[in-house]
């Protein structure tokens, strides 16, 4: 598989310090698939806490989409959790191999 070797982390703390309800990571992989049907979606807990996730996310519908375009379709599915129960989502998108 060809992978863009771009990766976005992002994180969002609560302004008021309040802590957040964490986000399951089969959530996360079903809002993607939801929204990308034919990805190939990989999740991975990476500090244990079920805020700080890492995504790999290749799909054939990202051809010819730059990788701005492919993450921002991903935090599209993701529905606005940003922020909110997600903390951090380290992101990688791609397109299979020919």
């Amino acid at each position: 598989m060809t992978l863009a070797r771009q990766r976005r982390i992002v994180a969002v703390t609560p302004r008021n310090g309040a802590s957040l309800m964490a986000m399951a990571a089969s959530d996360i992989e079903r809002l993607i698939r939801a929204r990308i049907p034919d990805a190939e979606v990989t999740i991975r807990d990476l500090a244990g806490d079920g805020d700080h996730y890492a995504a790999t996310v290749i799909a054939e519908s990202f051809r010819g989409k730059s990788r701005v375009q492919q993450h921002q379709i991903v935090y599209e599915a993701l529905k606005g959790e940003m922020g909110g129960k997600l903390h951090a989502l380290a992101l990688q998108t791609g397109t299979p191999e020919r």
